[in-house]
């Protein structure tokens, strides 16, 4: 039986860490079905055939990523409702049997390699779609759930610099075999960071402390990793404190894990582009320059979430509003 690579403890940041820590500043894309069912999350149960983007504008999101003195981006592959962006051979509930058969994956991974962007993978553990999910979760869906990944991280897409794993709330830790899903990506994709959405806490809501006593404002040296002691931390859209602490525990050992801020571009839960989108206010451009400088002199990580519409392209307005904030930070960068 092999041995499993798994997270090493060490109070300081390993490789890959400082190398995503210098990354700084990213482009979240939330983009699937739920942009064309106007909701923010699905069960899976809308038809493949909605999701019918007028095209896929991959140039236009990363080249604005790019223009706005951002470092990498982050794009759904499969969000809980089981939709998958890429051509996976694993499911129908797919873009190939949509209204528009792109591999989105691949355009915007062409796109990256143009600007010498990174490129990040969101990827959701639940599932809503997938009969074995419910049927057979450890003898079928785990294994699913690696095939897919080993499609996304094998190399076709190039080099993958973040895994974001999100839904691992539905069921125990054990479940979900998080020790193969970080062997599978460290062998594929040595560097890539692996970050677990409500990483420190403790499992299943268990021993007496709720889960708000975990948000990132109050994080504590040596809190409890949730989880799976993973490469950094996540709590989307939670802020940090400025004295933000690194080292973590799991099993009785000390793990250095970097947080990423995620946000959206527009206030509350506005992570899939709607019919009422445009209608939500922007976040105000001074505070959130505030919160990202705090987030970067703590070697910390930021994403703004910027999701394309039904066209398949950023809206306008969202792009005028970020780089009103590079040009704050003094990172905005121009194509000549």
């Amino acid at each position: 039986m092999k041995r499993l690579i798994k997270p090493v403890p060490a109070n300081t940041p390993n490789k890959g860490q400082q190398m995503q820590i210098d990354r700084k500043f990213g482009m979240f894309l939330h983009f699937g079905v739920n942009t064309f069912g106007n909701v923010e999350w699905s069960d899976g149960s809308i038809p493949a055939e909605v999701y019918r983007p007028e095209s896929i504008d991959a140039e236009q999101w990363v080249k604005t990523a790019y223009e706005a003195g951002m470092n990498y981006v982050i794009i759904i592959t499969k969000h809980h409702d089981g939709f998958c962006l890429w051509h996976t051979k694993y499911t129908d509930y797919c873009v190939k049997n949509s209204g528009n058969p792109t591999d989105v994956i691949q355009a915007v991974a062409e796109v990256c390699k143009k600007y010498n962007m990174g490129l990040g993978l969101y990827y959701s553990l639940w599932d809503r779609n997938a009969k074995s999910y419910t049927r057979d979760f450890e003898n079928e869906y785990v294994p699913y759930m690696l095939n897919q990944l080993e499609e996304l991280l094998g190399g076709k897409y190039g080099d993958i610099v973040e895994l974001w794993l999100d839904g691992g709330w539905d069921k125990p830790r054990k479940a979900w075999r998080l020790d193969l899903i970080y062997d599978l990506v460290k062998r594929l994709q040595p560097l890539c960071q692996v970050g677990i959405n409500h990483t420190v806490g403790i499992d299943d809501n268990m021993g007496g402390a709720p889960e708000e006593y975990f948000l990132p404002v109050n994080y504590e040296m040596y809190d409890p990793i949730r989880m799976y002691p993973s490469d950094f931390r996540l709590w989307d859209p939670h802020m940090c404190r400025e004295d933000d602490p690194k080292i973590y525990t799991y099993t009785g050992k000390a793990y250095y894990m970097p947080f990423e801020l995620t946000i959206c571009s527009r206030e509350g839960f506005s992570w899939f582009y709607s019919n009422i989108y445009e209608e939500k206010k922007m976040l105000d451009v001074d505070e959130t320059v505030n919160k990202l400088r705090t987030v970067f002199n703590i070697d910390n990580i930021a994403v703004i979430n910027m999701p394309p519409n039904t066209e398949g392209r950023l809206c306008e307005m969202d792009i005028k509003h970020l780089f009103e904030i590079s040009e704050k930070l003094g990172i905005r960068r121009y194509i000549e």
